[in-house]
C-alpha cells in the first residue's frame, strides 16, 4: 500500500465528528437516555424524564433552533410566562443542563455550547410573607 493510500484510509477512520449546534430528535433521545441511565433514583429518573421530554417538545416546535445558551434562556422565559413555580423551573433547567453535558460527552454538542447552557441562571425562589 502506498503512503498516500494509507493516509487516505487513516483520515477516514480518525476523522473526528464535528459537534452540532442544532440537535435533532434522535440526538436528543440519545442524550436523554444517557441522562436517565446516569441517575440511580427512580424518582429522579421520573422527574428528569418529564423535564427533558417537556424541553424536547418545546425545542422541536421551532425547527432549526440551535441548542445553546440563548435557546435555553428562551425556554426559561417560556416557563416563567407559564407561571411555573421557581422550584419546577429550576428542576427543568437542571435536567436541560444535564442533557447538554451528555450531548457534549457523546460528541453531539460542542463543550463550549454545553458550558454556555450551564451558565443559564435559574429562577430565584420567592418567599411568601408571613401572615
Amino acid at each position: 500500500m502506498t503512503r498516500s493510500a494509507h493516509n487516505a484510509g487513516m483520515s477516514k477512520t480518525r476523522r473526528k465528528r464535528t459537534p452540532k449546534t442544532v440537535l435533532r430528535l434522535p440526538d436528543l433521545e440519545q442524550s436523554r437516555s444517557a441522562v436517565l441511565n446516569s441517575l440511580t433514583s427512580p424518582s429522579s429518573q421520573r422527574a428528569y424524564d418529564h423535564a427533558i421530554r417537556d424541553f424536547i417538545d418545546w425545542y422541536c416546535l421551532e425547527p432549526r433552533l440551535a441548542f445553546n445558551k440563548t435557546v435555553v434562556t428562551r425556554y426559561r422565559i417560556n416557563l416563567d410566562q407559564a407561571h411555573y413555580a421557581a422550584s419546577t423551573i429550576n428542576l427543568r433547567l437542571a435536567a436541560v443542563r444535564r442533557l447538554a453535558y451528555e450531548a457534549a460527552d457523546s460528541g453531539l454538542l460542542s463543550p463550549d455550547l454545553a458550558a454556555g447552557i450551564r451558565r443559564v441562571k435559574g429562577t430565584k425562589k420567592h418567599l411568601r410573607a408571613p401572615r
